[in-house]
């Protein structure tokens, strides 16, 4: 069962996996840090909408959709998800610890730019985690 801190719902790997594989949420997963970052490791199939930009975005995205927000550490994220909290979205999760502890459980890891958000639409932010 997920962890709240700080009034956000944290995933573990396992849930994270579990609500990607749960076609009936179609929840959406954002990597939010920096493009250096994410071009040297990344989740398989994730999107990256670094930080900074996201909160431009918000307006552009679906309050009725689940989000899950992925950093290097989970602070970054938390940060996000509070945001989008604040600003109406009710289903937001974090992953807890991040990129770190993705590496710690050795799960695998992409690495490069895809899937590093250029124009955002819908469309792209539907992309799944492949394990």
């Amino acid at each position: 069962m997920a962890q709240i801190i700080e009034n956000i719902s944290h995933l573990d790997s396992q849930e994270l996996l579990s609500l990607a594989a749960d076609p009936e949420r179609r929840a959406i997963f954002i990597d939010v840090r920096e493009p250096e970052e994410y071009e040297a490791a990344h989740i398989p199939g994730i999107p990256l909408i670094p930080m900074g930009e996201i909160v431009d975005l918000i307006e552009r995205l679906d309050r009725d959709r689940e989000y899950v927000f992925v950093c290097r550490s989970g602070r970054r994220s938390l940060e996000v998800a509070i945001f989008f909290s604040a600003n109406g979205f009710e289903k937001v999760h974090n992953y807890l610890g991040g990129m770190l502890q993705w590496q710690l459980e050795e799960r695998k890891v992409a690495h490069g730019r895809e899937h590093i958000t250029e124009q955002i639409t819908l469309d792209q932010l539907e992309r799944k985690i492949t394990p």
